[in-house]
């Protein structure tokens, strides 16, 4: 049995090691670089080999990470596969709202998870900055 105790207070929860917690932010830096490369790559129609993996990075990792600041108060792995998967259902269901309508086009399902992960990004600032607080009461 592990009874170690983590920094955030967590039994059985043991630290990441300092190397895999310094390489965190460069590998979200990373990834943000790739996506935002398939996008670019897929908007400009560009004739590149990297164009569909960074297009299929840009379209997971957009909605994966809007989903998961929403799920802030989660575990780690909890919000990394429920993100992931809302991410999925996500890019599901615009391809068959546009695909019913006939209005399929990459471009447009790129700029469809886009700005609906734009709005999810700010619908959890705007949650936070009217977020709930107690109000005290006088004596």
């Amino acid at each position: 049995m592990n009874d170690e105790v983590s920094e955030d207070g967590g039994a059985g929860r043991a630290a990441l090691p300092a190397a895999v917690r310094d390489a965190l932010p460069l590998a979200a830096g990373a990834g943000l670089a790739v996506a935002v490369a398939g996008a670019v790559l897929a908007f400009a129609d560009l004739p590149s080999p990297l164009r569909a993996p960074c297009t299929v990075v840009f379209m997971v990792l957009a909605p994966a990470l809007a989903v998961a600041l929403w799920l802030r108060g989660l575990e780690p792995l909890g919000r990394l596969v429920a993100s992931t998967t809302a991410a999925l259902a996500l890019n599901l269901l615009v391809a068959q709202a546009m695909l019913a309508l006939r209005l399929w086009s990459t471009r447009g399902g790129i700029a469809a998870v886009a700005g609906i992960s734009v709005l999810l990004f700010l619908l959890t600032l705007l949650r936070r900055r009217g977020g709930r607080t107690t109000r005290r009461q006088a004596p």
